[in-house]
């Protein structure tokens, strides 16, 4: 993508868009503990908005459906640094500091994090992983993750708890579910994991709820939706294709003549 700049280094990522940008990945598999260098992140997550500006440091719970749409700063770019906390260095921590889990976590999917000298000086001091050309040494991106498992347990020890819960999602009511999730662009598979069940499972409760297959209702709701948003909210297709849950606007396009026998820009 023209003025799109990403760079992915053993668990860290770095960004810098000159141009507004939608989200193409829409699952946060891992706790992503970020700052905002410049510009404005709209953060779209359990059902609400969120909008972090320049400075603002936050923590996305992992397992989390989220959109994120970055926004440049008038006069630059959007520039935002990630560190994810994986498993495997959590249950390290864990252990050597003897963190049991409990029984029950706060429900907290997105921490914003009080701002402090030593969060600034954290972030800081990953800049130069992405301005050096050379291979990064292991080790020190170890020591990074522990300093920032260090830095939230000294912070916001109550509220990060979830950092230490190491299962994975139970099964849960998959009407509710996917009601409130359909327009989240994420894979069939993704779907299932995320209401607790293997793919057979997902498919077969699928059937039984909403008799039809996730494609197809998947497919049919998000059409619907957007029918909706067109004639009842006057909103252009182009700018509710991405809110549906499709990826580009000609796919839609096709989709919705097919399914509604008349092009949405003719929708009145």
């Amino acid at each position: 993508m023209q003025g799109a700049k990403e760079q992915e280094r053993s668990g860290l990522l770095y960004n810098c868009y000159t141009e507004r940008w939608h989200s193409t990945e829409q699952f946060v598999a891992e706790h992503a503990f970020s700052r905002i260098i410049s510009g404005e992140l709209h953060l779209f997550l359990d059902g609400q908005t969120k909008v972090l500006k320049t400075g603002d440091t936050y923590l996305v719970r992992r397992n989390q459906l989220a959109k994120a749409t970055k926004l440049p700063a008038l006069d630059g770019d959007f520039k935002s640094i990630t560190i994810y906390l994986t498993q495997e260095p959590l249950r390290a921590f864990s252990i050597k500091h003897q963190i049991t889990q409990q029984a029950v976590y706060n429900d907290n999917t997105l921490l914003v994090i009080p701002d402090n000298a030593f969060i600034n000086s954290f972030f800081q001091s990953l800049l130069p992983y992405f301005n050096e050309q050379s291979a990064i040494n292991n080790e020190l991106i170890e020591t990074k993750t522990t300093e920032a498992i260090l830095l939230l347990q000294k912070i916001c020890p109550d509220k990060c708890d979830w950092l230490f819960d190491f299962r994975e999602p139970g099964k849960i009511d998959l009407e509710a579910f996917m009601q409130q999730n359909y327009m989240f662009n994420v894979s069939i598979p993704r779907f299932a994991q995320l209401t607790g069940r293997s793919l057979a499972a997902f498919k077969r409760d699928f059937e039984k709820v909403f008799h039809s297959s996730p494609s197809r209702w998947l497919q049919h709701r998000r059409l619907s939706e957007a029918h909706y948003l067109i004639k009842e909210k006057g909103r252009k297709p182009a700018s509710v294709y991405l809110e549906v849950g499709f990826e580009d606007l000609s796919h839609f396009s096709f989709a919705f003549k097919k399914q509604f026998g008349y092009n949405a820009s003719t929708v009145a």
